[in-house]
């Protein structure tokens, strides 16, 4: 799938300037930061939280490990890690946005989730990590903001340890036409409705409903996994396809 030319990419169904994008996706989560939660449990009706289950599941997390929650917002899937990799291990909570990141840092500390874990503002193009220095990369709903999705991946290879995995939760594209229509009913009639009623903001809505139509779909996200350099790359489908869970190893 396109993502624009080299000086222009993609912002929901906007060509932007490619300099911009960071910019107006940062401005869009500064926004909806705040209520972040209760619209994902809104809008999901709560299937999020059993994404999010198997995902942690198929992570595979022990304790010691070191993990990277890429893109991780709130905290849901640090706090679980948290427990998995215990007192020996480290969880690393890193976004781009520091609006994000404060919530999910309140969030967790409320919890009593502070010894194990860290926080990063970073940039998925090029983290600020060692090589070969996570055991496990989780990204849960943030590929599709990120500008360079190709540059992003081979970052996310570089920081992998020798055997480490990496797990991309996403939105994709449902396999049936009944599901597409009800779902495209639902995210461009519905959702920004909802963002209005619960956060005043319908556009920013609008855009995350925009951004998950033009992410690149199931079997093209394995290609570039692939091509990046990832092994033994796979997907399942969840939920018909309106969300995949990717897989790939670093050999």
């Amino acid at each position: 799938m396109s993502q624009g030319t080299e000086n222009s990419t993609h912002f929901g169904y906007k060509t932007v300037e490619t300099e911009q994008k960071a910019d107006m996706v940062a401005g869009v989560f500064h926004s909806v930061a705040a209520k972040y939660d209760i619209m994902n449990d809104v809008m999901s009706f709560g299937i999020h939280r059993m994404w999010k289950r198997f995902t942690i599941e198929s992570a595979g997390a022990r304790p010691g490990m070191k993990v990277l929650d890429l893109a991780g917002g709130t905290g849901d899937l640090t706090a679980k890690f948290s427990h998995l990799v215990g007192d020996r291990g480290q969880v690393t909570l890193a976004d781009i946005n520091d609006s994000m990141l404060k919530v999910g840092r309140e969030k967790l500390r409320d919890k009593g989730i502070v010894g194990n874990v860290n926080y990063v503002q970073a940039n998925a193009e090029a983290l600020p990590f060692p090589d070969n220095h996570f055991d496990i990369i989780t990204i849960a709903f943030g590929l599709r903001n990120v500008t360079d999705k190709d540059a992003a991946i081979r970052s996310m290879l570089r920081v992998l340890k020798p055997g480490g995995k990496l797990l991309v939760l996403e939105f994709s594209k449902p396999k049936h036409d009944v599901m597409r229509k009800i779902y495209d009913l639902y995210s461009f009639k519905i959702m920004p409705k909802m963002g209005a009623l619960i956060t005043q903001d319908a556009d920013s809505y609008a855009y995350l409903a925009e951004s998950i139509r033009m992410h690149p779909d199931q079997e093209t996200l394995k290609g570039m996994m692939v091509e990046a350099g990832f092994e033994q790359v796979e997907y399942t489908n969840m939920t018909d396809g309106v969300v995949a869970l990717h897989k790939g190893y670093k050999f």
